[in-house]
């Protein structure tokens, strides 16, 4: 009697979900309308704070230098260099976010994971104790070092096994040196009441304070690592297949890495040091991007660095109308709205895949 062979039915790969927006016309159209409301927000920005100013006052203020009247200095000198910091750590966040979940495959993946923001916690901590630096401008080099330094240590640590640096390597090289420095911290703060009464206002993450030299010294870094973005772009879709699928499409791995690294550390660092660390728009702003684009970083990159703005710059308006006269940072605004979305957003089923 002959002996049946039973046959499973071989398993097939889970389709990636598509985005709201399928088409190539309908996604530039999409990015128009994206870039409209960030003009919006950033115009907001400008008129609203302690002292609301007209539109019409911000728009002449804006365009005509010999405007006189005390709220158009506000708005000259205040309002539009805290915007531009604003406008450029929500597209560097952004972008550095959809970077990172592309690169480790990981939907919980932050800017920080790399421990960038770790080490320029630890810079500003040491430039504090140590050089008496108290200002924004001062802290930016300490920070972008202690950026720079941190995610060269992970890179390091996480290419030195066997495999190389791969995304789980450079995630738990990333989350242990971070603990490590958060810890060295922790431990100089304690032992400084001043260096903790310095220290507490950049780690909280806030715009204000922030003047046009501020915005002068990390723009060019922003912009360069936004380059990078764009060019990895293409690597990242195909890494997204499989590295052996990429290597076999003529992919160079280790390149793609390391542009992808270097756009992170060059985005994520210039805007912790600007800005001090913001937590969740590297974090939320991409899983959103990605459910109107899909996994295509050709699109995602640049509707998460739009909305990166939209978000960070709505934030930091609501800080201003809800504790007026004074104001709630940005980072504790993104904190108190940041949490229940993304755990909204997580309990959703049809989140794009990635």
């Amino acid at each position: 009697m002959a002996q049946r062979t039973a046959v499973l039915p071989r398993a097939e790969p889970t389709p990636r979900r598509r985005g709201l927006l399928r088409g190539a016309g309908t996604r530039v159209l999409g990015l128009w309308l994206l870039l409209a409301l960030a003009v919006a927000v950033c115009l907001l920005s400008i008129a609203v704070g302690t002292r609301p100013i007209g539109l019409g006052t911000v728009w002449q203020s804006l365009t005509d230098a010999a405007t006189p009247g005390d709220e158009a200095v506000i708005v000259r000198q205040l309002r539009v260099p805290r915007t531009v910091i604003g406008l450029l750590a929500g597209l560097a966040l952004g972008v550095s976010g959809a970077l990172m979940q592309g690169h480790t495959r990981n939907p919980l993946g932050d800017p920080g994971l790399l421990g960038v923001t770790a080490g320029a916690s630890f810079a500003v901590v040491l430039s504090i104790s140590l050089f008496d630096v108290g200002s924004p401008g001062g802290y930016v080099w300490f920070a972008f070092a202690g950026a720079l330094a941190g995610s060269v240590a992970v890179f390091a640590i996480g290419s030195s096994g066997a495999g190389g640096a791969t995304p789980v390597s450079l995630a738990l090289a990333g989350a242990a040196l971070s603990a490590l420095l958060y810890a060295l911290v922790q431990a100089l703060t304690i032992r400084e009441t001043t260096t903790l009464d310095a220290f507490r206002f950049w780690v909280v993450g806030a715009l204000a304070g922030r003047d046009s030299e501020v915005v002068g010294q990390v723009a060019p870094f922003i912009v360069a690592g936004l380059v990078l973005a764009l060019v990895n772009a293409p690597a990242l879709n195909l890494l997204g297949l499989g590295e052996d699928v990429a290597r076999g499409l003529g992919t160079r791995i280790w390149l793609a890495r390391a542009t992808g690294l270097a756009a992170i550390t060059l985005l994520t660092g210039a805007a912790t040091a600007a800005c001090g660390p913001i937590a969740f728009v590297g974090l939320v702003v991409p899983h959103i991007a990605r459910a109107v684009t899909g996994p295509d970083h050709r699109w995602l990159i640049p509707y998460s660095g739009l909305l990166g703005v939209v978000f960070l710059l709505l934030a930091d308006v609501l800080g201003r109308i809800i504790a007026r006269p004074g104001e709630l940072q940005v980072g504790i605004v993104l904190a108190v709205v940041g949490t229940p979305f993304f755990i909204a957003l997580v309990r959703r089923r049809r989140l794009v895949q990635l």
